[in-house]
C-alpha cells in the first residue's frame, strides 16, 4: 500500500497490467506526482522566504541566476519553459522588488544581461542555505551514496526529458 501524500492509500491503478515495466511506469507517474504536488507547494514557501510578494514561479529564474550568473532574458525564458512575454513581465516583476537588475549586453548593445543584485543574491542563498538544511534534515537516515545515487537519476531524468 502507497501513501499519495493526501493520507490516501493505493494499490495500484484500477485496470492497470500486472506485467513488469507497465507497473513500474504506473508507479513512478504516481510517485512523480507525489513528488512534483510537494515542490510545487514548496516553491511558493520558499518564493515568498525570499520575498512576500514573490510569485512562486519566479523563484525558479532567481535560482538560475544564482547559480548561471547573468543572463539574456530569452536564454532564461528557453531554459523556464515560458515565451518572452510571460518573462518580461517576470522580469519587471523581480526589478520592482529589488530582486534584479539588467546592463546592456556587451556582446550585442540592443539585448540586455539580467543579473541578481546583491540583495537578490543574499536572499536567494539565504533560503537555499535552508533548503539544504531542510532536505539534510528529511533525509538524515539515508546513506550518503543513496542521495548521490538519488541526485544521479534525476539528473538523468532531467538530461532524459530534455530531448
Amino acid at each position: 500500500m502507497h501513501e499519495d501524500g493526501n493520507g490516501e492509500g493505493h494499490r495500484g491503478a484500477p485496470g492497470a497490467s500486472a506485467l513488469g515495466a507497465d507497473q513500474e511506469f504506473l508507479a513512478l507517474e504516481r510517485e512523480l506526482t507525489v513528488f512534483l504536488r510537494r515542490a510545487r507547494a514548496n516553491q511558493g514557501e520558499m518564493a515568498r522566504e525570499v520575498h512576500p510578494e514573490l510569485e512562486s514561479a519566479a523563484y525558479g529564474l532567481l535560482v538560475r541566476l544564482d547559480e548561471c550568473g547573468r543572463q539574456r532574458a530569452t536564454e532564461l525564458a528557453a531554459y523556464i519553459g515560458v515565451g518572452k512575454a510571460t518573462m518580461s513581465r517576470q522580469l519587471r516583476a523581480l526589478e520592482g522588488l529589488g530582486l534584479v537588475a539588467r546592463e546592456p549586453d556587451p556582446a550585442d548593445g540592443r539585448a540586455w544581461l539580467v543579473h541578481l543584485t546583491e540583495e537578490g543574491r543574499t536572499r536567494v542563498q539565504r533560503v537555499r542555505e535552508a533548503r539544504r538544511a531542510r532536505y539534510v534534515d528529511k533525509l538524515a537516515d539515508w546513506d550518503r551514496a543513496e542521495v548521490a545515487e538519488l541526485a544521479r537519476l534525476l539528473h538523468q531524468l532531467n538530461r532524459g526529458m530534455e530531448k
